[in-house]
């Protein structure tokens, strides 16, 4: 399947600048796609465009990683107001724990590029006079999220992130002058800021260059975007989402998603997933197709070690058999991958639910309890003042903890 083919297969088309996406298989180009470090992890909405990158890189191209040290400082602007400053510490921070994803991602044939590097030595009088005269105002100005905010009702947008479109389309003028990239990979509601850089390079160097977007992948069950920003975020980083609900989430995808999940999240090829969804289709009750997705996303993220912890922990939590009796090496396995709590002296494990932070306070640990949703080692706990013992407790559906 050439790459063209694979990227509509996949799902993974929206706008571009190409006449025919046939043109991408033409030739190996260098191409870059950036993330700013808003966080110290990514998600899986950053992970649908990082699956694209490693499309690309699979068909002979050239990646680029640019982690926005310097447009971090700023922040990409949304629809509904400001986002909040980070210090230059906190970016810092942020950048080495993107930096670590992508190379347990995508390898480590990247070059990681931080923008940060150039604009610490670009003078603002020489930006403006190289890059802010070749923008027209009416071309910002109509710009969609400048139009929401401020419109009508709108929130307003402050000068800073009013001019993070020329910053990145410098960006992408810098890459093409230093390493001769002639391709950015982004999200379609990167695109116009995108096609800044564009036409940067048309301008400047009388070059052409190439943008490739991809769709918003949007939770079927919410009808919001996978992001952080959304408050739905599922996390690439163990500490802020344990492989065991990472793994659980795509588990429970519901049919009429999973099929075009199996085509942006996993490397599975055409025919594998064909084949998968043939068997799944005979018998959805047996989620076939969701076991597939689970087992595929946690190994491209997690790796294949913990994709089977997590699976294996999946058919012991959820057998209604687990607990002490429970072979050393399955409690061993389950400590790995979900999260624990050493409790103190005589503590009362509405202290220990809470103390774990698995609820948000110890009066909805109480709540739980009392409701019935609360087991230890297989055993409904209904006592608000029972003690806390060793093993396996469970809380509503899907939420489990190590009592050690």
């Amino acid at each position: 399947m050439k790459l063209s083919e694979e990227l509509i297969w996949r799902g993974m088309v929206a706008e571009h600048t190409f006449k025919d996406s046939s043109e991408l298989d033409a030739k190996k180009r260098k191409f870059y796609w950036g993330v700013d470090p808003s966080a110290d992890s990514m998600t899986i909405g950053n992970l649908a465009a990082m699956m694209q990158a490693k499309v690309f890189i699979r068909h002979g191209y050239t990646p680029y990683l640019l982690a926005g040290g310097a447009t971090g400082q700023i922040g990409d602007p949304k629809d509904n107001g400001e986002r909040d400053l980070k210090t230059l510490d906190e970016i810092q921070k942020n950048v080495e724990g993107i930096k670590g994803q992508f190379n347990r991602i995508c390898g480590d044939s990247f070059e990681i590029v931080n923008n940060a590097d150039w604009f610490a030595s670009i003078n603002y009088i020489e930006f403006l006079r190289e890059v802010g005269k070749h923008f027209s105002m009416t071309q910002l100005l109509d710009r969609e999220f400048v139009k929401n905010r401020i419109g009508e009702g709108g929130s307003g947008i402050s000068y800073a992130e009013f001019s993070y479109t020329l910053i990145q389309g410098y960006d992408f003028l810098h890459l093409y002058r230093t390493h001769g990239v002639d391709l950015q990979l982004c999200g379609a509601d990167q695109f116009g800021n995108s096609v800044s850089g564009m036409h940067l390079i048309k301008r400047l160097e009388g070059a052409e260059a190439d943008v490739w977007s991809m769709p918003l992948i949007i939770d079927p069950v919410s009808g919001r975007k996978f992001g952080k920003s959304e408050g739905n975020a599922i996390w690439l980083a163990r500490e802020r989402t344990n492989i065991f609900d990472f793994y659980q989430f795509w588990l429970n995808q519901p049919d009429q998603a999973v099929h075009s999940l199996l085509k942006t999240y996993t490397i599975l090829t055409k025919p594998e997933v064909d084949e998968i969804m043939k068997n799944h289709e005979k018998n959805p009750s047996h989620r076939i197709a969701q076991k597939a997705l689970a087992f595929g996303v946690t190994t491209v993220v997690h790796g294949e070690k913990n994709a089977l912890a997590a699976q294996r922990a999946t058919e012991i939590l959820f057998q209604g058999k687990a607990g002490p009796s429970e072979k050393r090496d399955d409690l061993a396995l389950l400590s790995e991958i979900l999260p624990s709590h050493s409790p103190k002296k005589n503590e009362l494990l509405v202290d220990a639910i809470a103390n774990s932070q698995m609820t948000s306070s110890k009066s909805e640990a109480r709540r739980l309890i009392k409701g019935g949703g609360v087991a230890l080692n297989g055993e409904k706990i209904t006592d608000e003042n029972a003690k806390t013992e060793p093993g396996i407790l469970k809380l509503g559906k899907n939420k489990f903890l190590i009592i050690k």
